[in-house]
């Protein structure tokens, strides 16, 4: 960076966190407990090093804070192999049994929070708030599928004859590959572990090369919860090596089904992976989501909705607003009220001090598609508003940009950081046209007060979870996915248990009526 970026990066730090730019020239130190900081992979039960290792870097500061063991083809299988041999034993302990050891590894995650959110902090770099909401996040779902495990009911279906009877039974599938996300490196796992254990399956995690950290801390709260050997296995790699341990995951026989969290892109490449042996699948893949304001919304709830949807984990979710669409008679309002909330509310910093609420990007790559959407948008007409600079290492001013069309790059690709771009627009039918005008459709938000045009666009939206006046959504409750190419399969709720059995149909004849 020129001497003359450094000198305005730190004006503007200095600007939305006083004190900033000397804090971040120093140096953060990682301080957990000595058991939860693991480097190793987990392979039935045993911590197992690899032949190399590959560097975890903090990316608020670029400096690095662990080196992990980086596993490859052989250690991949390996753990398959382990989950397989464990499936024979786990599938056969009751419903009950397996309540009782999820609930314990709950029990875990939240007494460790502090320290669980601390290593989300350093390897992802959130906001420890937000870190210590993700491991609240992480561990119901962990308590949500203790429960989900004593409910899974098969039936008793009439049959046409007198002499025999229909059964439908639900059994585990078998070995889950879960492969997962940097963005949220706890309750990505859970969310999908959780329901697989639930069922009766057994599981080998490959969580993404930025944050196995998390990972291998659950692994260690999982081995005191007492989960047995083998049923939770972990394979850390770097990004070099991922390719070749993705493909062991999605090709290996052993394997009964695959859950991956990520890409479209990537998710396109594994479900090609796993087609010769016709794995189950489930995909959470990329989402594009419109947040609509509607001239009959609350002007102040709506902004309250964007700022969370919006810059939540400096706007790298999923389901994060991509883009902004506000009627014509509101626009002055909301755009006003949103550049206020944007002045008041967001800090930028390291994620460990208090007063952030806007960490780094995961890394440079990041922010230059940011800067790259920026400029797009810029070339083509669209005014900033707010922000737009490229800070030091990975951070992002979170920007406004006004004046924007559907023709621009920032409204036709997910952005993924802190990139907020307005439309105006005029008719209801207008909107949703432009909200649909998607390959993919994970989350849609709008706001309204108008009782009959939330149920029309509620049913209008192509998506797969709809906030009507609410920003945030996720709940182990409710289903997560998307439809489109957002997607295959749901996670969380009663249905997130089906994506880890098999129904089988079970005739007993031979009855004497």
């Amino acid at each position: 960076m020129s001497a003359i970026g450094v000198l305005r990066t730190r004006c503007f730090l200095r600007q939305v966190l006083p004190g900033l730019p000397a804090a971040m020239q120093s140096h953060y130190s990682l301080d957990v407990s000595a058991p939860l900081l693991r480097t190793q992979g987990y392979v039935d039960g045993r911590w197992v090093s690899a032949a190399s290792v590959f560097p975890v870097v903090d990316p608020a500061t670029g400096q690095e804070i662990a080196r992990v063991s980086d596993c490859g083809p052989t250690e991949a299988k390996q753990a398959v192999d382990a989950a397989h041999k464990a499936f024979q034993s786990w599938k056969r302990y009751s419903a009950k049994e397996r309540s009782v050891l999820l609930r314990k590894w709950f029990d875990l995650l939240t007494l460790h929070k502090e320290d669980l959110a601390k290593l989300i902090t350093f390897e992802c770099g959130k906001p420890m708030q937000e870190s210590l909401g993700e491991i609240a996040y992480s561990a119901s779902f962990l308590e949500w599928f203790s429960e989900e495990a004593r409910r899974v009911y098969g039936d008793i279906v009439p049959s046409p004859a007198k002499d025999r009877k229909i059964l439908l039974l639900k059994q585990p599938v078998g070995v889950a590959s879960i492969i997962t996300p940097w963005n949220f490196p706890s309750a990505m796992i859970t969310r999908k572990v959780g329901a697989a254990l639930a069922a009766g399956c057994t599981v080998v995690v490959k969580p993404a090369e930025d944050t196995p950290l998390s990972a291998l801390a659950l692994a260690e709260l999982a081995e005191q919860a007492g989960i047995p050997a083998g049923v939770f296995n972990v394979v850390p790699c770097s990004r070099e090596r991922t390719p070749s341990v993705g493909e062991v995951l999605c090709t290996d026989p052993l394997v009964a089904k695959i859950s991956f969290t990520g890409s479209t892109a990537t998710g396109k490449v594994l479900l090609r992976l796993a087609a010769d042996t016709v794995k189950k699948a489930s995909m959470e893949l990329g989402g594009h989501a419109p947040f609509i304001v509607f001239d009959s919304a609350d002007v102040d709830l709506a902004v309250r909705g964007a700022m969370a949807s919006k810059f939540r984990n400096s706007g790298q979710t999923c389901v994060c607003s991509n883009r902004f669409l506000v009627q014509n008679g509101i626009y002055e309002r909301f755009m006003e009220k949103l550049s206020v909330a944007m002045d008041t509310e967001l800090r930028l910093g390291h994620g460990s001090e208090p007063g952030t609420t806007q960490g780094p990007l995961i890394n440079a790559r990041a922010a230059d598609k940011v800067v790259h959407q920026i400029s797009d948008a810029v070339s083509q007409g669209a005014k900033v508003l707010r922000g737009g600079k490229r800070l030091e290492g990975s951070f992002m001013e979170p920007t406004l940009l006004g004046d924007v069309t559907a023709d621009m790059l920032c409204t036709r690709e997910e952005t993924f950081g802190p990139l907020l771009p307005v439309i105006r627009f005029n008719t209801e039918a207008e909107a949703l046209a432009v909200a649909n005008a998607s390959a993919v459709g994970l989350a849609g938000y709008f706001y309204s007060q108008d009782v009959s045009q939330i149920w029309r666009v509620a049913e209008a939206l192509e998506v797969g979870l709809v906030g009507a006046n609410e920003g945030l959504l996720s709940t182990p409750e409710a289903t997560f996915g998307g439809v489109k190419q957002s997607g295959l399969g749901r996670e969380g709720s009663k249905y997130g248990i089906e994506e880890y059995l098999d129904i089988k149909y079970m005739c007993f004849g031979g009855l004497k009526p």
